[in-house]
């Protein structure tokens, strides 16, 4: 199988416009984002976790999966093992910006997971959106309003090339300690970005 999963996480949320769901799009909430979810008036196929932010009993219309409170994933990565499990390969996460920092940055090694299990994946906040690029080339649309920056989850990414932005690298290279690539600016509608050797954080931002 493959095709789109949306995964509702519980940071609140203000707006899903973002975000593309149709007919065929997959809906998992973890824990809390079922109240996420709701609030847009969209019905899960699964709800899944612990249920320590909202009683299972308030759940209706889906399916439940619930885990022990003392597990080693969070709620938000026991729903992408899922989704990679059912074979979907385009997964977007959203609910998981802006909330706990430590819960922040978790979601954004889910992102390492999924890139490492040959999917796509993003998450979708209401200021950021975010994806990973690993040993490969990828074009990005602009989107106005946005800022754009990259920066190594690896201690070093080499290789990187970029066209389309007013600061661009030709075989550069980024560090994990010195954040070089943030705020840069698109100077066409779309950029090009390819890294040969390591995994870069793309980060969009509204200004």
């Amino acid at each position: 199988m493959s095709g789109k999963c949306v995964i509702f996480a519980g940071a609140e949320m203000n707006s899903i416009s973002d975000i593309s769901i149709d007919s065929d799009t997959f809906i998992i909430c973890a824990d809390g984002g079922y109240n996420n979810a709701v609030k847009f008036g969209i019905t899960p196929h699964i709800a899944m976790g612990d249920f320590d932010t909202i009683g299972s009993d308030s759940v209706k219309g889906c399916e439940i999966v619930k885990y022990l409170p003392e597990k080693d994933d969070t709620d938000t990565m026991i729903a992408v093992k899922t989704a990679l499990e059912k074979g979907f390969d385009d997964i977007t996460i959203t609910g998981a910006l802006g909330g706990r920092l430590d819960h922040t940055f978790a979601n954004i090694q889910t992102l390492m997971y999924i890139a490492e299990h040959n999917a796509r994946g993003r998450i979708i906040g209401d200021s950021d959106i975010v994806t990973i690029l690993k040993n490969s080339s990828q074009i990005y649309r602009k989107i106005n309003g946005y800022t754009f920056s990259m920066f190594s989850l690896t201690p070093c990414s080499e290789g990187i090339t970029t066209h389309g932005l007013k600061y661009n690298l030709e075989n550069g290279r980024l560090l994990s300690s010195f954040p070089l690539g943030v705020s840069n600016e698109f100077v066409e509608k779309s950029c090009k970005i390819e890294v040969k050797n390591g995994v870069l954080l793309i980060i969009f931002s509204k200004l």
